[in-house]
């Protein structure tokens, strides 16, 4: 059985869950955190603004969650088991995990996986099936996010696809005290 609450616990702490090379879960933490801005320090390549204007995706939220999630696994190396898997779904059941999707007629094309505890997302994975997907994602979630107030966008690593963003680090007090406001403050994902 699931403990949800321990799960969510965890996550407002400050941590997060992983599978290692052996498809063991454990919880992890780390010194430093990704952010990616909800202010004027977001951005995005110009040629992307020109996929944007032609409105060849449409987003939705948990249309296909499972969908989402099987997406962000399916790679050679993953740390997403069948067990976190199955975490994540109920963790979407209970209202705490969301896909953030973008489509393409009637096919996923990408999407974002991530955890909302109040005003923080917590991003744990993205993908894309058709190119420029997962970015039109993160565009139209940080649109989504600064709509709803929400104070974090935890992308947890740093990688150079989420720089081109103005993604940035911080130590883990300052994640702290801003996870902190982001827990006290009463943002709603859902419209």
């Amino acid at each position: 059985m699931i403990d949800i609450s321990s799960i969510i616990q965890g996550y407002a702490h400050g941590n997060f869950l992983m599978a290692d090379d052996n498809n063991v879960l454990a919880w992890y933490s780390s010194d430093q955190r990704t952010l990616i801005p909800l202010d004027e320090r977001f951005r995005y390549p110009k040629s992307l603004q020109r996929v944007l204007n032609k409105n060849n995706f449409s987003v939705a939220i948990n249309r296909d969650f499972l969908g989402v999630c099987q997406g962000c696994a399916n790679r050679e190396t993953t740390w997403i088991s069948e067990e976190l898997i199955d975490i994540y779904l109920e963790l979407n059941r209970t209202g705490w995990a969301y896909s953030f999707e973008t489509w393409q007629n009637d096919q996923l094309a990408g999407g974002i996986l991530g955890i909302v505890i109040r005003g923080a997302f917590i991003g744990e994975s993205m993908f894309f099936n058709i190119p420029d997907a997962s970015k039109v994602a993160m565009v139209k979630l940080v649109e989504h996010l600064r709509k709803q107030q929400f104070v974090l966008l935890d992308a947890q690593m740093q990688n150079p696809h989420l720089e081109r963003f103005g993604s940035y680090i911080i130590d883990n007090r300052q994640y702290m005290k801003l996870l902190a406001k982001a827990l006290d403050s009463q943002c709603h994902f859902e419209i």
